[in-house]
């Protein structure tokens, strides 16, 4: 079940929201809460439910032995160790034992057998979600849960569960049971949940269209614009479809009255690779920034480039068992060790300072989308090959020997204003559209400006579950990560 479906809109989330708010009392809520979100699971799940719940298990057992075991240094780091080591066996197992069994078979000639191994929704998000509780627990941030269904709660919770923000416990365990609902916030989260819909159905499904039909086809079909086309709309459906999706889990988290972290900042607005990743998926950039960089020695110990390396690599490792990912990590973890030895430099980096102006700012932008640009091919592609010959038409503007489709095709008037749409709103825009209508043109009409937030807001929603009830086509780019 997605958020963007007609049985989450129509059926499940008004029930929830129903039940959650007849019942009165704390304990009440998060009932309601921990069986909705176990169902929410279930419903697309069903026995792999029991994953979900391993993963529960585990990270109880192991935060109450981490607890108990705090007398001694070598139990306690004895138990972190095990429930780490646990939590990466159920993500290597379902995630990569085909992919490193194909290494084995083709390096060693070896005879493995592939088990084709359904992987579980989310699995991914909430097995770092559990790691963040027992490792936190050990740097003794807060104390241990003992209420095994408050736990489960905290990694179930539906709206974050297969698509994040990925959670820490710290953040969110004191509001399991000290959290205030209000109608302001309640309304704040309305909001937040249609402009997140609305970018997913209404800009991230388009722009997938015309990506996937030039992916899906031989890089010789296609024109050299129609590449660059291609790697264009996939940019914003990622963006879009992602930040889409956690926009929408911020919002369901505030109309249950959770505050959830932000996962998105415009990252396209960056000026380097590095402020790109402060901006992009912040709760996995930061993730593997405090439990994996700062643990190797970050850069104050060690070989600094090797840590920033062997943390892009995880990075793109943890997003699905290709090399693609793989590649896609190492090729922004290489950008950033170029921007960091030229930071080092205080001679360069003093240079750098003094030229900054709107000019050089500008090109520090477009080298930004550039990488960015080609990382996305890399990242969409199936394979190395199939990146490596997309990329090298794109970059030389060399057209196929055998073209069939040129970029004037996919560059019909609804999907330019789309592109359009999605390039404006890639931009800060939303602050500004809001600054100038409600300092500016309705200063001192406060009503006037309510009014018309509360239509844009209606004809969102309206235009999106016109969408997601008249189209079969509802792609989820994160859905299995």
């Amino acid at each position: 079940m997605v958020f963007s479906s007609v049985i989450f809109l129509f059926i499940f989330l008004p029930l929830v929201l129903l039940a959650y708010y007849a019942l009165p009392g704390r304990k009440a809520k998060n009932i309601v809460l921990l069986v909705a979100s176990l169902f929410f699971y279930f419903w697309g799940e069903n026995v792999l439910i029991l994953v979900l719940l391993g993963s529960v298990a585990i990270n109880y057992i192991c935060g109450l032995w981490i607890a108990g075991a705090r007398h001694s240094v070598l139990y306690s780091r004895l138990a972190l160790a095990v429930g780490v080591a646990l939590n990466l066996a159920l993500l290597g197992y379902f995630k990569y034992f085909d992919f490193v069994a194909g290494i084995l078979n083709a390096t060693f000639n070896t005879d493995i057998p592939l088990r084709d191994i359904i992987l579980p929704i989310g699995i991914s998000f909430f097995t770092f979600q559990g790691m963040t509780y027992i490792i936190d627990l050990y740097r003794d941030k807060f104390s241990p849960q003992k209420n095994p269904l408050k736990l489960c709660l905290y990694i179930a919770l539906f709206p974050p569960l297969i698509a994040g923000p990925i959670l820490r416990y710290d953040d969110i365990g004191p509001m399991i049971d000290e959290r205030q609902e209000s109608v302001p916030q309640f309304t704040e989260g309305i909001s937040r949940f249609i402009c997140g819909l609305a970018k997913k159905v209404l800009i991230a499904n388009n722009t997938a269209v015309i990506c996937d039909a030039i992916f899906m086809a031989p890089v010789d079909a296609h024109s050299a614009a129609a590449l660059w086309v291609g790697a264009i709309a996939y940019a914003f459906q990622i963006y879009f479809d992602f930040s889409g999706y956690s926009d929408m889990a911020i919002g369901l988290g505030l109309m249950f009255g959770f505050r959830f972290k932000e996962n998105f900042d415009h990252p396209y607005a960056s000026i380097s690779i590095r402020e790109f990743w402060r901006r992009w998926h912040i709760s996995l950039s930061s993730f593997f920034r405090d439990y994996l960089y700062i643990p190797l020695g970050g850069n104050r110990h060690g070989i600094v480039y090797v840590n920033l390396l062997v943390t892009f690599f995880a990075t793109g490792l943890w997003h699905g068992a290709n090399y693609t990912f793989i590649v896609w990590g190492l090729w922004h973890g290489l950008f950033i060790v170029i921007e960091n030895i030229l930071r080092r430099n205080t001679h360069t980096a003093a240079f750098l300072e003094r030229i900054k102006n709107p000019f050089t700012l500008m090109l520090a932008r477009l080298y930004t989308l550039l990488v960015v640009l080609f990382g996305w091919v890399l990242f969409r592609s199936d394979t190395i090959s199939y990146a490596w010959s997309y990329m090298g038409n794109m970059a030389l503007f060399r057209d196929g020997s055998d073209i069939k489709v040129s970029a004037l095709f996919y560059l019909d008037s609804f999907n330019v204003f789309v592109l359009v749409v999605a390039a404006l709103f890639s931009a800060p825009l939303a602050g500004a559209l809001r600054s100038l209508f409600r300092d500016r043109l309705l200063a001192d009409k406060e009503a006037a400006y309510a009014v018309l937030r509360i239509a844009c807001l209606a004809a969102l929603l309206l235009w999106s579950a016109v969408n997601v009830i008249g189209s079969g086509y509802n792609p989820f780019i994160y859905f299995r990560f």
